[in-house]
């Protein structure tokens, strides 16, 4: 029997659930992993092999390799880890979104047959993506890893860092570069850690605590067949693969937030000032209706993911819907997890508290608006992007465009947006902050949207979701007067 009908036959009755019962079974065994009670620690392989049991790594496998081959249950079984153990959440979402997915689009057949069926067993191994560098961070047109083309293969030399499961992982999609006469050409490699990837230093991260880091040396000879023959002129492709996470953050967050909103809440019931509940005091109030609020909007985003986008396929025609979702929905899980931690006040920077999770929620959620590109430079982009097409559109303003532009028009005519203060000239410190109010349009269309389609009890949700989202507006607003006030007056007092 070959490797993938031994794979098929493992978790063959998985691979015959309906998604309910699949969805099932993934959430009985992330029971075991909360974040409440589960050790701050790196993931042991026996407990991963607890969660490839459950059939976690499905999703994102074809049919023929014993997977479930499904967007759908790909963003479903991030969302359930999420609200059970966020850094969980993650290290899934980097196997699947990451590493194996451009391995099933893009890969050859031999490398497919090679690696797949690995992923489809029981005791599936853990794979990465290994893309950024020291001294190279998000511009990835700088990366020094280089790749020579020798008998029978590839060899790759370089350095890289911050890789999820950067010590831990078998095996690695790896990025790296060529010189020549023709110009710059761009090599994409599935590489075995035994063929030459190493790792010399451990960093230590201040939250995801179940996610190793750290730097990897790479001198490795990658046979022929394992280059994925895509995008060798540009980086277009990294684009794809870094949407597919950024995407995949939808599903994080509405699951981390359902979990924040309903903890916070719980504990301001419990927690009693005097003769009332915490939760009688009106600030406390507004806190949790800004965490309730957030997990509509997250819940409204991941909604759109699920049924308007699809990670089995490319994914760049949605760029600029992507890199909305990933700006609001980190920085709501931000935002939501400091309100959390104030209303649980000194307990709350309890490690190990056993009345909340604030701390380990807040350092887990911080690193979010930074990692899979800033939070400022994904603003500048999207901002750039709707400047172009506005630019090809008759020469109109930005809040024109944004007026009639899908994404943002449902949001524009029924909440009545002023975005006139968006027109003028644009400098680099602009674009970050313009970038900011599209992505909340476009949240906010999002929420309209999701409350047409979730159902009764969804309006009077939408309405509070989208009051916090125009106050996010207005607040970009008052920056921009703010920047116009400093600009004239050249550091005087403001």
């Amino acid at each position: 029997m070959t490797e993938a009908a031994d794979a098929v036959t493992s978790l063959a009755p998985l691979a015959s659930l309906s998604t309910e019962e699949f969805i099932a079974g993934v959430e009985a065994a992330a029971a075991r992993f909360d974040a409440a009670t589960y050790p701050q620690r790196e993931l042991p392989a026996e407990d991963w092999a607890v969660l490839t049991e459950a059939g976690v790594l499905l999703p994102v496998l074809p049919a023929e390799y014993g997977g479930r081959d499904s967007h759908v249950e790909m963003c479903r079984v991030v969302e359930v880890l999420a609200e059970r153990n966020l850094a969980l959440a993650v290290y899934t979402a980097v196997v699947t979104g990451l590493a194996l997915r451009p391995v099933v689009l893009w890969a050859g057949e031999e490398a497919r047959r090679e690696v797949l069926p690995l992923f489809a067993g029981p005791l599936a191994p853990t794979a990465g993506f290994a893309s950024t560098e020291p001294g190279c961070g998000s511009a990835m047109s700088g990366l020094t890893t280089t790749f020579e083309e020798v008998e029978g293969g590839y060899r790759i030399r370089g350095r890289k860092h911050w890789q999820a499961l950067s010590a831990t992982a078998s095996w690695w999609l790896v990025v790296a570069r060529r010189d020549g006469d023709g110009g710059r050409e761009y090599g994409w490699f599935v590489v075995e850690r035994g063929d030459g990837f190493h790792t010399s230093q451990r960093y230590e991260a201040l939250g995801l605590k179940v996610i190793d880091y750290g730097v990897n040396d790479i001198d490795a000879f990658v046979p022929t067949h394992r280059r994925i023959e895509v995008g060798a002129g540009n980086l277009s492709s990294m684009v794809d693969i870094y949407l597919s996470g950024r995407a995949l953050i939808g599903a994080l967050a509405c699951g981390f937030l359902r979990r924040v909103a309903r903890e916070a809440r719980a504990y301001a019931d419990a927690r009693r000032i005097g003769r009332s509940p915490l939760s009688a005091i009106g600030f406390v109030r507004y806190r949790l209706e800004a965490v309730d609020s957030a997990h509509t909007v997250c819940a409204a985003l991941n909604h759109h993911v699920r049924t308007r986008l699809d990670l089995t396929s490319n994914l760049a025609p949605a760029f600029a819907s992507i890199q909305a979702v990933k700006i609001v929905a980190t920085e709501l899980m931000v935002s939501s997890a400091n309100h959390y931690q104030q209303l649980t006040g000194g307990e709350g920077y309890r490690s190990g508290s056993p009345t909340n999770i604030a701390a380990q929620a807040f350092l887990d959620s911080r690193v979010f608006t930074i990692f899979d590109g800033t939070n400022d430079l994904l603003s500048q982009q999207l901002a750039q992007h709707c400047l172009d097409r506005a630019g090809s559109s008759d020469g109109r303003g930005l809040s024109a465009f944004l007026a009639d532009w899908a994404p943002t028009a449902p949001a524009v005519s029924a909440h009545g947006l002023d975005l006139r203060f968006l027109d003028g000239e644009l400098g680099q410190e602009h674009l970050v902050l313009a970038g900011r109010v599209i992505a909340y349009t476009f949240a906010a269309a999002r929420v309209l949207e999701w409350a047409a389609e979730a159902g009764a009890d969804a309006d009077d949700r939408a309405r509070k979701a989208a009051a916090f989202l125009q106050a996010d507006i207005e607040r970009v607003r008052v920056e921009f007067d703010l920047l116009a006030r400093l600009g004239a007056g050249h550091g005087a007092d403001v």
